[in-house]
């Protein structure tokens, strides 16, 4: 087990290219197995995630390949294997596994997924979704079993907004029988992208990035090439780093419409963002920063995904600033760590409550969950002293090489293996 260490006080200046979406990836991966012949996926995010999905579809009989971000699979030798327990249970989007599987085998196995701790995430919206389409489903013995003579379209409408009973009935309805029409479907830019990894496959989609969804089932699906989108989510990391010490940090390879709310609230507290046609540069502006209220929202809303990085940058505004999370709940572990270098914040209910500007000192901190692991380092970034982390095979699910990145624009941080004593320690909280 590592640890993260960061000495704060350096100035972030360069340019940082970003990844794939971690948030596409891990429904692009599962959407392979619908195909009849081989599929590649460039820039794949080099990721824990991404790793773990590999292993799974190599042991329902997959051929991959992931060399330099680049992705092969030859889906053509799969079986419906059950797939009750061990990696599949590590990553919460293991359920995009569910609506593949259904998809092409009719059946499918599935443990309960894993993934970051942040409250309930029920899937009933992807059972609802599943059962409309013609599966019966049940939960034995800690795994989903979903069962089908065959699959029909049907009208379905998400009762809440979710990407992923979006993507996932999408997953199962593009080889059903008839019309498939999703409402109060999510638009996540994530969506767009599995829609068309689909299309290019032989699917029939219309309206993804809308609030309805239709879908003509098709009988075959075929391989293809496809280019993963930007990760929306790990530029925004880097803006509010940027926002936080840099003079000027040029994020390249992003969509500037996916991180537009970002854009916003980050000029509003004071920050100098300048968009070009995929690049954004970010630097800290010679005034106070400003407080501001932030609400999450689903897309295009405020992510909640970047809740956690802002409620560091945000301990540096002058004034009393909210932080509400309307999306999880339970998405203020960081909190705790942040009072442990010395944050003034609270948390009432779904809300951060943030008075500033306040004086970070380094300390020894825990990355309870992924964004977690994000506002953990920003906060090192912007401390006096060193700031070590804890936890840190959270930030490797999401994050493609995070540290070279930061090194390679000032930033000075480093991975240290952890002591026996640490790491017993450290597997001691977890539990």
């Amino acid at each position: 087990m590592d640890k993260l260490l960061i000495e704060g006080g350096s100035r972030l200046q360069g340019t940082v290219q970003i990844s794939g979406a971690k948030n596409s990836a891990v429904a692009l991966i599962p959407a392979t197995i619908l195909a009849d012949s081989p599929v590649t996926i460039d820039q794949l995010p080099n990721i824990s995630d991404v790793r773990i999905l590999c292993k799974l579809l190599r042991e329902i009989g997959g051929t991959v390949s992931f060399e330099e971000h680049t992705f092969v699979v030859d889906p053509r030798n799969m079986v419906d294997m059950p797939l009750p327990n061990g990696s599949v249970k590590r990553l919460r989007a293991s359920y995009y596994l569910m609506g593949a599987m259904l998809g092409r085998f009719h059946k499918a196995v599935i443990g309960l997924p894993g993934g970051c701790n942040l409250g309930p995430r029920p899937i009933d919206q992807h059972i609802k979704g599943f059962e409309a389409l013609g599966a019966k489903v049940t939960n034995e013995r800690g795994a989903i079993y979903l069962r089908a003579n065959s699959l029909h379209g049907a009208r379905i409408y998400l009762d809440v907004v979710s990407v992923g009973a979006t993507i996932n009935i999408m997953l199962a309805a593009v080889k059903a029988e008839g019309q498939t029409i999703i409402e109060n479907a999510a638009k996540e830019p994530e969506i767009i992208d599995v829609a068309t990894l689909l299309t290019s496959m032989g699917a029939k989609i219309k309206g993804a990035g809308t609030d309805v969804i239709r879908i003509e089932g098709v009988h075959e699906l075929h391989g293809c090439r496809h280019m993963i989108i930007p990760d929306r989510i790990e530029a925004g990391t880097f803006m509010v780093a940027g926002a936080a010490v840099s003079d000027n940090l040029l994020i390249d390879n992003v969509i500037p419409q996916h991180v537009e709310p970002l854009t916003a609230k980050l000029r509003e507290i004071g920050a100098d963002v300048q968009v070009g046609e995929d690049q954004v540069l970010v630097s800290r502006s010679r005034m106070p920063l400003k407080s501001a209220d932030v609400k999450t929202l689903v897309y295009p809303g405020f992510p909640t995904d970047l809740q956690q990085p802002m409620t560091s940058l945000l301990t540096q505004a002058e004034g009393t600033s909210i932080i509400t999370d309307t999306i999880y709940g339970a998405r203020f572990k960081h909190i705790d760590e942040l009072r442990r270098m010395g944050a003034d914040v609270k948390v009432e209910g779904r809300s951060a409550i943030l008075s500033g500007p306040t004086s970070l000192e380094g300390a020894k901190v825990r990355a309870t969950d992924l964004r977690a692991g994000a506002s953990l380092i920003i906060a090192g970034l912007m401390a006096r002293g060193i700031t070590e982390i804890v936890g840190v095979e959270h930030i490797d699910r999401g994050y493609d090489h995070i540290m070279e990145k930061l090194q390679g624009v000032g930033a000075n941080i480093w991975r240290e293996p952890m002591r026996e004593e640490e790491a017993r320690e450290s597997l001691k909280e977890q539990e």
